[in-house]
């Protein structure tokens, strides 16, 4: 008999009173396989064409604001007018799966890598100790600023939803917050105040784009990882007081990821209670949180939503295993959904070949290529 996942597939009208079809969302995903300067390639096209259909967000990953930002082999690009046309390009496929387009405007900070780098130089809030990344002026922190309200400008020209800004991860905005990887002390950091000086600049900037332009409907997302490792990574002191400043703007979701959604908190706050418990109650239905990590199936999305966390439930590995997968979930066909690459099927998981070691398979967890 199959399961009944119907809640999931209930509308969810955000705070600018955009109505989402249903609660699930494609995780930004970095497909490694645009054309070197960043246009759509055959392949991409073939992925994003077979993968998110009936999926209510659909947001597409790391789409790069500034050349110097650049950490994988191919990225999308929001750096110039002359990237308009595969902008919207992906727009057109997305949309035409059902599902509304948000791209993610993407930094890489200390972590770009200088092959692709036009002065071969990555740039952070410090530098680090092995002198392959250099520290950021005052100057350029504030041009870096006005790239990302030029990328979001540009995301909208191209017929984009809205954006979502990448706070996530070990990328440029939260290498500010961290005492591992700032180590300033002038503005830009010291404090904790100072450290979020710097990502709440930049979601300022993209927000007042979006004032400029009248465009009520335009959504915009701030994605955070919680914790990271390390004696000196964020913690959970430092992600709730980010929380606290970030829903204080007028956002329309704040996007969680992490390895599991159910992960308790490792320091830094309450250890009894999950991560996404404590981000849901600091966000105090100011906006909508979007919770990732090891969903899979209907039941892991069915258990996430239904846990009062999150209003709804992102997944990626699994949306790479199964092009269909909101048509399965929808019918409770969970014993349909893939866990794992088999080799027999490649050809219908429509994946590009650079992305295969990403997934996991039998033998063991997802590589990163």
């Amino acid at each position: 008999m199959a399961n009944d996942y119907s809640n999931l597939f209930l509308p969810y009208t955000l705070n600018n009173g955009v109505t989402v079809p249903n609660r699930l969302a494609v995780a930004p995903l970095t497909l490694y396989c645009q054309n070197p300067d960043g246009t759509v390639s055959d392949d991409e096209r073939d992925f994003l064409k077979h993968h998110g259909e009936g999926f209510g967000l659909y947001v597409t990953g790391a789409t790069l604001v500034d050349a110097g930002g650049q950490s994988f082999y191919r990225q999308a690009r929001a750096l110039s007018e002359a990237d308009l046309p595969s902008l919207r390009e992906r727009v057109e496929i997305v949309r035409s799966l059902g599902a509304i387009p948000i791209a993610q405007l993407f930094h890489g900070g200390i972590l770009a890598n200088p092959d692709f780098l036009p002065d071969r130089q990555p740039r952070g809030p410090s530098a680090t100790p092995d002198g392959k990344a250099s520290e950021l002026t005052e100057a350029e922190i504030e041009s870096l600023i006005q790239k990302f309200a030029y990328a979001a400008e540009l995301c909208m020209k191209a017929g984009y939803a809205g954006v979502e800004v990448h706070g996530a991860g070990p990328f440029l905005l939260p290498q500010f917050v961290s005492e591992a990887t700032n180590r300033r002390t002038d503005r830009w950091g010291g404090s904790l105040e100072n450290q979020l000086r710097f990502p709440l600049a930049v979601l300022d900037t993209v927000i007042d784009v979006k004032k400029k332009a009248g465009q009520k409907d335009f959504i915009i997302g701030y994605r955070i990882t919680p914790e990271q490792p390390g004696e000196k990574g964020i913690t959970m002191k430092e992600t709730l007081a980010a929380v606290s400043e970030i829903v204080k703007r007028p956002i329309q979701y704040l996007h969680v990821s992490q390895q599991n959604f159910f992960h308790a908190v490792r320091r830094g706050a309450d250890t009894s209670k999950s991560r996404m418990e404590l981000i849901h109650e600091a966000v105090a239905g100011r906006t909508a949180v979007i919770g990732a990590g090891e969903l899979v199936t209907g039941a892991d999305f069915e258990r996430a939503v239904s846990s009062g966390w999150t209003e709804f439930a992102a997944a990626g590995q699994s949306v790479m295993l199964n092009p269909d997968l909101a048509r399965l979930v929808r019918e409770g066909r969970d014993d349909l959904i893939d866990r794992f690459r088999d080799e027999s099927k490649n050809d219908s998981y429509h994946l590009p070949k650079v992305l295969w070691p990403w997934v996991p398979d039998k033998d063991g967890p997802a590589k990163l290529p």
